[in-house]
């Protein structure tokens, strides 16, 4: 695979995504674990927002691995090593990319493992863990126009 640049389009449309899906869970009744486990759709919500937001966000990172450097990662965990290994990310973001990539397959393999606490806790006290990953990867993209084939 050969380097190119980055598709601004596509960057855009994750990043998009992602802010929806994280103003999505903003909007479910957080104020309590007992308000939120009130309703069933609440919780079928949550785990919808939280993978797909997730999902986006890992597909930012192997779209910037794969346009901008030529690497293709298979599994989720390895687009947080490439993303540290390239720079793009520091220690700390690479780290928490990965611990949401093992969260994402948890969410996808194990579904039935996932509870409503540990799922709340999520929702109430790491949605800040996204945006803080999303921000490094776009301030890194932002930091050199050339890297992409327009503005983003």
């Amino acid at each position: 695979m050969t380097p190119s640049s980055l598709r601004a389009d596509i960057v855009a449309e994750r990043i998009s995504w992602i802010r929806r899906m994280l103003d999505g869970l903003r909007n479910l009744p957080l104020e309590s674990s007992a308000v939120f486990e009130a309703d069933e759709r609440n919780i079928a919500a949550a785990e919808s927002y939280v993978r797909r937001a997730l999902e986006a966000l890992l597909d930012l990172g192997r779209h910037v691995l794969a346009k901008g450097f030529g690497r293709a990662p298979t599994e989720y965990k390895e687009i947080a090593d490439g993303l540290i290994d390239a720079g793009v990310l520091d220690k700390e973001r690479g780290r928490l990319l990965r611990e949401m990539a093992g969260y994402r397959n948890r969410l996808v393999h194990f579904y039935d493992e996932v509870t409503r606490p540990e799922l709340y806790q999520i929702c109430t006290q790491r949605v800040r863990d996204v945006e803080t990953v999303m921000e490094a990867i776009l301030s890194w993209i932002r930091a050199d126009p050339s890297r992409t084939d327009g503005a983003v």
